[in-house]
């Protein structure tokens, strides 16, 4: 019997005849960060982090156990403790937690194919010859940083009602930036990149050789930009851009968990919130993104999440215990960082579907304006849906003609009216946000994007000096 048959047997094996609700995951994530910045190889690590999360449900009550000794002794003893946590505090909590039923997974689920994964030494010499390459492409640049960061992680998760799911999943990520400085004057610009899936697909998303010529090139052009004038204007927002606000600004708000303590959308489930132009969806099933998910934290199948439908808001974000509030199905939301978590409601792979606008005609029918791609310095929004994000670049439209290149922009607006402002949404579409992490208690990597959009945001500035 292989290793892997093993592990799984060994978890049902625990959790057959218990009479309560428990739930064993196992997760093994091996860490792997290849930092090189100014001629010099920062750091090289690759850590492994494993062990099981207990969760028993009794009488309404939940107790968690993480533990590192994942014999059958060690999870039974982890399973007792768990079950005796939630009896202990079950008399204490008022309103009882239920689960709702749910498509619960079964069997592998393999995300990617680790056979052709090159070792350690060669992705260490792929990012040092980018970060030389980012030196040596202008007399101009400073400061040079590239970043390889990689999560490849094994779970076994096995519930009492059901699941029993062994899935494999990697997901690396590029981060690239650029300082470069001219005349008393300095300017930096970052571009990322991320996926899931092995080595091979994430150089086939975007080479670390093209976002660091970006990158570069991008600082450059800076340094002879002039800032934005600040005020209210129609712009359009870039795929980037477009999940940024996708999942910080309207994302959050949806998750039950936020909905319950009262973010702007709570009881508004079949009200007109955005323009018809505007279908949003939560997708954990995206295929190579960054956010894929296709059994969450709970064991339960991932399926996609219509958010707004033509404008209309259709459906909140779920995990098996507030799906049991709303009466309705959970999707697939439920998600922990480590084994040592506990799973809570996040999002996946965020986006807007595509329309089927041109961009050149997005771009003619602005008398002045702006074209607006990428997140630059990050951002903030919060449960009213009220957000602030820097942008990367900046360009000019005047009478619908694409002109230079402007620095020092923000956007900012409430999520909801932007979305209600948008006319126009474009036939090309990207999900390409998955560098980075969400940041909700614990980390999580997310992915989202859509089309270009074009909308009414306030435009403010900002610099340095």
């Amino acid at each position: 019997m292989k290793e892997v048959d093993t592990l799984l047997d060994l978890l049902e094996s625990v959790v057959a005849g218990i009479d309560e609700y428990v739930e064993i995951r196992y997760h093994k994530r091996i860490e792997t960060i290849i930092d090189a910045r100014n001629a010099s190889l920062r750091k090289v690590e690759r850590r492994t982090l494993a062990g099981a999360g207990v969760r028993s449900l009794v009488d309404g009550c939940w107790g968690f156990v993480s533990t590192t000794d994942v014999s059958r002794e060690g999870l039974a003893s982890a399973v007792r403790e768990a079950v005796q946590a939630a009896k202990a505090g079950a008399p204490l909590r008022d309103e009882k937690v239920n689960l709702a039923p749910a498509s619960l997974g079964t069997g592998k689920f393999i995300y990617y194919d680790d056979q052709g994964e090159p070792d350690i030494s060669q992705k260490i010499e792929y990012v040092l010859n980018a970060e030389k390459r980012m030196r040596e492409a202008s007399a101009l640049v400073v400061g040079s940083i590239v970043h390889y960061l990689q999560y490849e992680d094994e779970k076994f998760i096995v519930t009492s009602d059901g699941a029993a799911a062994h899935i494999k999943d990697n997901k690396p990520s590029f981060h690239v930036t650029a300082t470069v400085f001219r005349d008393g004057k300095r300017e930096t610009a970052t571009k990322s990149s991320g996926i899931t899936g092995g080595w091979d697909d994430l150089i086939k998303k975007k080479a670390l050789s093209e976002l660091v010529d970006n990158a570069v090139d991008v600082a450059i052009k800076k340094l002879d930009a002039d800032y934005a004038k600040g005020g209210r204007y129609t712009v359009i927002l870039d795929p980037k851009l477009v999940g940024i606000l996708s999942h910080e600004a309207i994302g959050h708000t949806v998750e039950a968990d936020f909905v319950l303590s009262g973010s702007i959308v709570q009881g508004k489930l079949g009200q007109k919130v955005a323009s018809e132009l505007v279908t949003l969806v939560d997708a954990g099933s995206v295929d190579g993104a960054a956010g894929m998910v296709l059994v969450d934290d709970e064991g339960v199948l991932s399926e996609p999440t219509v958010i707004i439908d033509k404008g209309v808001l259709e459906s909140y974000l779920h995990n098996r215990e507030s799906a049991a509030i709303f009466g309705t199905t959970p999707h697939g939301n439920a998600r922990a960082f480590t084994y040592r978590d506990e799973p809570i409601i996040r999002m996946t792979n965020t986006f807007i579907m595509p329309g089927e606008s041109d961009l050149e005609e997005m771009i003619s029918g602005i008398d002045e304006g702006f074209l607006l791609i990428d997140l630059a310095h990050g951002g903030q929004a919060d449960s009213s849906a009220e957000f602030m994000f820097g942008v990367s670049e900046a360009y000019r439209i005047e009478n619908g003609n694409l002109e230079g290149l402007v620095k020092g922009v923000t956007i900012s607006g409430q999520a909801f009216d932007v979305l209600m402002s948008v006319d126009a949404v474009s036939s090309d579409f990207q999900i390409d946000t998955g560098a980075g992490h969400c940041g909700k208690w614990q980390p999580a990597k997310v992915d989202g994007g859509g089309p270009y959009l074009r909308c009414q945001v306030t435009v403010g500035g900002w610099h340095d000096e």
